[in-house]
């Protein structure tokens, strides 16, 4: 612990660990709850409800049912927050718990917040400028305009815990979620702050962002069976289903978390990133974008493709992705790729944009405490361009000694996130 607020030399190899983790998904609002649903092979997936979709093409979400965030904060904050960053201040505190971390302990200025999301308060303004619009300023919420921000949700979480540490959102579109982790953990490794708080949200189903996904058809329209609606490396896929939540995490440097004794959930071990270059909407379709990053963490993770026991897929539901996403694993991994499970849990919660990728990691880190991985569920028809071990609709016991994170984003930001058994 550093109690004289400078920073330590920087030290790229500077190992990074795990020790706390939150998760809300629509299966659950935290991590316990949402692992076994998916582990179950429930679905989060569901008609939408809370406005009326009857005559939009697309009439499904992910939906974090059952929510009260006064249960989390005070009701003042809970009108001046939006659902993202309700979803992410709940993730925290259950990661912060869960890490034993006692922040009246530490030097706050050595605790960091780098929490991203992709579309941020895209509701809230819906919402406020339908207001605007029938009743003119008298009617309008002045707190919608930080609530909208995306900055708006590492700043409030650091106000709340009193950190003043690097607090950043990072935002890259659907790989947000492991950008930030990945990010995060560099911040560490370079002697910024020894604990960052990291990961991603989202909590944005507006008839707008439907819509959006709709028209550029990205969206599922298997409205008459909705928990089916997504199913990644199907043959009968027809697309993604907009979802919400958060994962977030409590990364540290090794000597910060073994000097306070904490139980090490899992290590960092590298991530990288690249850009398509191709459309703003569609993946380069060879994947080659996604081939290079993933081929970056395992070069300069030190590790075998034959080391890799589990890819936690971007695995979106659409056709163009999941082809994509499969050719790029076979051009890394070459004949390996087939020995490798391969799941997408977008089948499971949906597709949560800036969350994605933070939740992909969630689930990592929890496989590797129960030696079990998730299925890829609504998996029917095989597509014969998409013929890996996607672990079709039921979970399996494998130990998980490193695992591959993938997050691809709109304009082709692509991020990969590799993370591995901690060995003291």
């Amino acid at each position: 612990m550093h109690t004289n607020g400078h920073s330590p030399a920087a030290n790229p190899s500077r190992r990074v660990v795990i020790t706390g983790v939150g998760l809300v998904t629509p299966l659950g609002h935290d991590l316990p709850t949402s692992w076994a649903q998916m582990a179950a092979g429930k679905s989060g997936t569901s008609a939408i409800t809370h406005w009326d979709a009857s005559e939009f093409p697309t009439q499904i979400n992910g939906r974090v049912n059952d929510w009260d965030a006064n249960a989390y904060m005070d009701r003042k904050e809970a009108r001046r927050t939006g659902r993202g960053t309700q979803f992410a201040y709940k993730a925290a505190q259950d990661a912060i718990a869960m890490s034993g971390l006692d922040l009246e302990q530490e030097d706050k200025r050595r605790i960091g917040v780098e929490i991203g999301l992709a579309f941020g308060g895209w509701d809230i303004v819906e919402e406020e400028s339908a207001k605007l619009a029938a009743g003119g300023p008298r009617r309008f919420n002045p707190a919608a305009g930080t609530a909208a921000l995306i900055s708006g949700t590492p700043t409030f979480i650091a106000i709340k815990l009193g950190v003043t540490g690097p607090t950043n959102s990072q935002v890259t579109a659907c790989a947000t979620g492991i950008t930030s982790i990945g990010e995060a953990s560099r911040r560490l490794q370079r002697g910024d702050a020894d604990v960052m708080i990291a990961g991603g949200a989202e909590g944005y189903l507006s008839p707008m962002i439907i819509t959006t996904f709709s028209r550029l058809g990205a969206a599922s329209t298997n409205n008459a069976n909705p928990e089916k609606a997504c199913a990644p490396f199907s043959g009968n896929r027809d697309g993604m289903v907009v979802a919400e939540g958060a994962g977030v995490f409590v990364l540290e440097t090794l000597e910060h978390a073994q000097a306070r004794g904490a139980t090490i959930l899992a290590e960092f071990a590298v991530y990288s990133n690249s850009e398509d270059a191709y459309d703003m909407v569609a993946p380069e379709p060879t994947g080659t974008g996604a081939m290079t990053c993933m081929s970056l963490a395992l070069a300069e993770s030190g590790l075998a493709p034959s080391d890799i026991d589990w890819i936690v897929a971007h695995g979106t539901g659409t056709m163009l992705n999941d082809t994509m996403e499969t050719a790029a694993i076979k051009r890394v991994f070459g004949e390996v790729a087939y020995a490798i499970p391969v799941t997408s849990i977008k089948s499971s919660i949906g597709h949560a944009m800036g969350a994605a990728g933070a939740q992909s990691a969630a689930v990592l880190v929890k496989s590797m405490q129960e030696n079990r991985i998730l299925p890829t569920i609504n998996y029917e028809i095989p597509d014969p361009d998409c013929d890996l071990d996607y672990v079709p609709n039921e979970s399996r016991a494998h130990r998980v000694d490193a695992g591959l994170c993938n997050g691809f984003g709109l304009g082709g930001q692509n991020a990969t996130l590799v993370l591995k058994r901690f060995v003291a």
